[in-house]
């Protein structure tokens, strides 16, 4: 499995650039941020409070870091053109040295788009358009020039250079990661991801992956060439009634909060339905050395699985 960190971009971008760089150093896989331009005013954080853009914040993760992959975790389609998501992707990928890992989505959160004045489809319009739009990705990738004649997107001759230079473990160049939950989005990755990504515990994740397996099956695709990550916020402590408070606030977000030995057993959980990546999200470890702090018990937890 893999191990990968999640720095909230609602806090200083000094702080950020302290939870790669230290995840860089300290042997962990990846580093991942969300792409939203303000909190939804839920679980998500305050509407008010300053937010980072993300793939501003990846291109500066990818010269300030060495070693992990980077990736968003997921770009929003409604608000970022394909086109213009696949010249900034090349760059940042060959910044990193070939780091990258694309992370899209359908686009969710009514508020900011309420604010910009961007439309939100209804969901069956979004993943109709989302399936075009990725595939409008791939094109650009992968071809000198690409047409495209869709609902939602055209491409005339386009070009896209330079292309990714491919490397170890990604023979196609940048890697598509398709983030989402629901039959249609799961069945879209099936298609075409090569890594795929939710929100979740063991029990949701088996289900839902179950899902991805019968899609790939239908296409005649191995499932084991598709990357299942998923996340949950995770806070080590040995106070129990602090561990039950902190899940209780969070609900009903993915968590898990107590002993080491309970945050290994549910590690275990997750490589035993099958997840590549665990994701943990900064938010909960406090900030500063506390966090570090953090960060490294759980790395200890995580090296038994580590591989």
């Amino acid at each position: 499995m893999r191990f990968s960190v999640w720095p909230n971009l609602m806090q200083p971008v000094e702080d950020v650039l302290d939870v790669a760089r230290h995840a860089d150093r300290t042997g962990w896989d990846g580093v991942w941020v969300a792409d939203h331009f303000m909190g939804d005013g839920a679980g998500f954080g305050a509407v008010e409070t300053p937010t980072l853009e993300s793939t501003a914040v990846l291109s500066a993760l990818a010269v300030a870091t060495e070693r992990v992959r980077i990736g968003p975790l997921v770009l929003g389609a409604t608000y970022r053109h394909p086109a213009v998501v696949a010249n900034w992707a090349i760059t940042t990928d060959r910044l990193s040295s070939g780091r990258l890992v694309l992370g899209l989505g359908a686009g969710w959160q009514r508020n900011e788009h309420d604010q910009y004045g961007i439309d939100l489809p209804a969901v069956g319009d979004r993943v109709t358009r989302f399936s075009e739009y990725v595939r409008v990705v791939r094109r650009l990738f992968e071809e000198p020039t690409a047409d495209f004649d869709g609902q939602w997107f055209r491409l005339s001759g386009a070009r896209c250079e330079p292309k990714a230079e491919p490397g170890p473990g990604r023979p196609g160049g940048i890697p598509i990661l398709v983030g989402g939950k629901g039959d249609r989005m799961i069945a879209l990755a099936a298609r075409q991801a090569d890594e795929w990504n939710m929100w979740g515990l063991p029990d949701v994740i088996a289900e839902r992956s179950a899902v991805l397996d019968r899609g790939c099956e239908a296409i005649g695709r191995d499932p084991a060439s598709v990357g299942r990550s998923t996340q949950a916020l995770l806070l080590p402590t040995e106070d129990d009634a602090r561990a039950r408070r902190f899940t209780d606030a969070v609900a009903p977000r993915a968590a898990v909060a107590g002993s080491a030995d309970r945050i290994a057993d549910t590690v275990a959980r997750w490589a035993e339905v099958g997840v590549d990546e665990v994701i943990v999200p900064d938010s909960p470890l406090g900030r500063g050395s506390e966090r570090r702090d953090h960060i490294d018990t759980l790395a200890e937890v995580f090296a038994p699985f580590r591989g």
